[in-house]
């Protein structure tokens, strides 16, 4: 069960409060704590076991309903959706089946998924890229390469290169996906490294993209970033052939 009384008091304002409410809920939905066999409780019960209002609490219903993990309709109530509709490209929806459900399946939809984009965007960003966005991808190198030396963290400097290549691809629809690919690769990236024995990525590979990218090559830093990703689906699915058990991920250090 959720928290049976968060405590909600000093609270920073209603948003704080909705926000929290929606996290603890959005996990007991996830992990299948309420489902079709264990109904979601009555909007009275939630108000009681949150200390909250109704209005506080249909708030959160509505941000759980917009995620596609509820269903509501007036004197029909609330219940949990199937899975199929909810909202995997949500960063809150796919965090939450990240940290409690990772599996290989879940891994190896998101690195096809990437497979499909960031090496068109790697693509792209060699052809549009202007000076600012350029930069923007040469310094996660750097940051990459101070990682190597102990001076950064490996981590946020490695999504900082896949998120800054995308954001230089010019591609407003590729936008909207940077929060997504930030919030998954902080599982992914800890999975791979782990299989593959390393802690750090290897600069070298994705200094290969950046340079073809700054260089305006649009067909190396496509092949160069489809090579990086092919090989993490390769590891990926190389581990769930064997029927190897996914590495345990710290919640709080693989996320914000």
């Amino acid at each position: 069960m959720p928290s049976a009384r968060m405590p909600m008091a000093g609270a920073r304002g209603g948003a704080n409060l909705t926000y929290r409410i929606v996290e603890d809920l959005g996990v007991a939905i996830v992990t299948g704590r309420y489902s079709e066999k264990n109904p979601f409780p009555v909007e009275a019960n939630l108000c009681k076991q949150y200390g909250v209002s109704r209005s506080v609490l249909r708030e959160a219903v509505k941000m759980l309903t917009a995620k596609g993990l509820l269903g509501a309709r007036p004197r029909q109530g609330t219940w949990v959706q199937p899975e199929e509709t909810w909202n995997l490209l949500d960063p809150d929806v796919l965090r939450w089946l990240l940290e409690r459900k990772l599996s290989f399946s879940l891994l190896i939809e998101f690195t096809q998924l990437r497979l499909a984009v960031e090496p068109i965007a790697a693509a792209l960003a060699a052809v549009v890229a202007g000076p600012a966005e350029k930069a923007v991808v040469m310094a996660a190198i750097d940051r990459m390469a101070a990682a190597e030396r102990g001076e950064d963290d490996p981590l946020t400097s490695d999504i900082a290169f896949h998120v800054g290549v995308m954001r230089a691809c010019g591609n407003r629809f590729y936008f909207q996906l940077c929060d997504m690919i930030d919030t998954a690769l902080r599982f992914s990236i800890r999975t791979t490294n782990y299989f593959k024995g390393v802690k750090l990525a290897s600069v070298a590979d994705h200094k290969v993209v950046a340079d073809a990218i700054v260089a305006g090559n649009a067909p190396v830093a496509e092949t160069a970033m489809r090579n990086l990703i092919q090989e993490a689906l390769d590891l990926i699915r190389s581990a769930d052939e064997r029927s190897l058990p996914p590495p345990r991920i710290d919640s709080k250090t693989a996320t914000r």
